[in-house]
């Protein structure tokens, strides 16, 4: 699967980075930002929101990910996700299940810092020998 209108990366980090510009994080003081691109051009961000009762937040990518659900897109071909910091920002453990759930077999993942992009990443690298919807729908045959 791949997309019908490809978006540059120059959209997508305009994207990316005005979701982090968004983030709500006075507790960790740690914003990010995440933004989807969908298989016809769509654009989807997201960014995280804390909440006093830590960690009962939402990450930036599942924000993303439930405004792409909301417009009723159901396919990631690639996820920019942006944050501040020397290290790599990649998705967390529970973010990486989700991406998975809507993810294809060409869906990438762009680890972004504040000066661009730092790593491009198949999501099957992040997450392999996954378990998805598949999985699910074999054992219900």
């Amino acid at each position: 699967m791949s997309s019908t209108k490809a978006l540059s990366e120059t959209q997508m980090l305009t994207a990316v980075k005005a979701a982090q510009a968004k983030a709500y994080a006075p507790y960790s003081k740690f914003p990010v930002g995440a933004a989807i691109a969908g298989p016809n051009g769509e654009i989807f961000s997201g960014c995280n929101v804390e909440n006093a009762s830590y960690p009962e937040g939402n990450c930036a990518e599942t924000s993303a990910i439930a405004a792409m659900v909301m417009a009723g897109v159901t396919q990631i071909d690639e996820i920019y996700v942006i944050g501040n910091g020397d290290g790599l920002v990649s998705p967390c453990g529970g973010c990486r299940q989700r991406i998975r759930e809507f993810a294809h077999a060409n869906t990438t993942v762009h680890i972004c810092g504040p000066e661009g992009v730092r790593a491009v990443i198949a999501f099957h690298e992040l997450l392999p020998n996954s378990f998805g919807p598949e999985h699910v729908l074999a054992s219900k045959e």
